[in-house]
């Protein structure tokens, strides 16, 4: 396994959660990463992605200013800390490597993918 997501669960309406990403030293250290998710129904969608060395990040407009993306390159791991929590931020969550330094907001620019984390959020 190359990407393995956890940390998701049941949350309350304005709680936090923080997920993890642990990923494997060929394709973390010098690529770019996301966060995406998956609600029920609905197709993936971008939520978050940093620069192979964390100097650059990007969010989607809907979870700006309530959600932080990180990594620790010594210890190839991948986090997403999510405050402010809403019943619409519930979906299975996907952690990805990209192609590239620099993770894009589309899913093409990603090589690839975690299992997935549920994250549900209870109103």
């Amino acid at each position: 396994v190359q990407l393995q997501a956890s940390g998701g669960g049941l949350v309350q309406t304005g709680g936090s959660l923080r997920l993890s990403c642990a990923a494997s030293s060929r394709i973390f250290s010098n690529n770019g990463m996301g966060w995406f998710r998956q609600a029920p129904g609905k197709e993936r969608e971008f939520v978050a992605t940093i620069s192979w060395n964390g100097g650059s990040t990007s969010y989607a407009e809907s979870v700006k200013g309530r959600f932080t993306i990180s990594r620790d390159n010594a210890k190839n791991t991948l986090y997403l800390q999510m405050d402010g929590l809403k019943p619409e931020d519930t979906a299975v969550y996907y952690c990805a490597a990209a192609r590239g330094s620099y993770g894009p907001a589309a899913l093409s620019g990603y090589r690839y993918w975690g299992q997935g984390t549920l994250v549900t959020v209870s109103s």
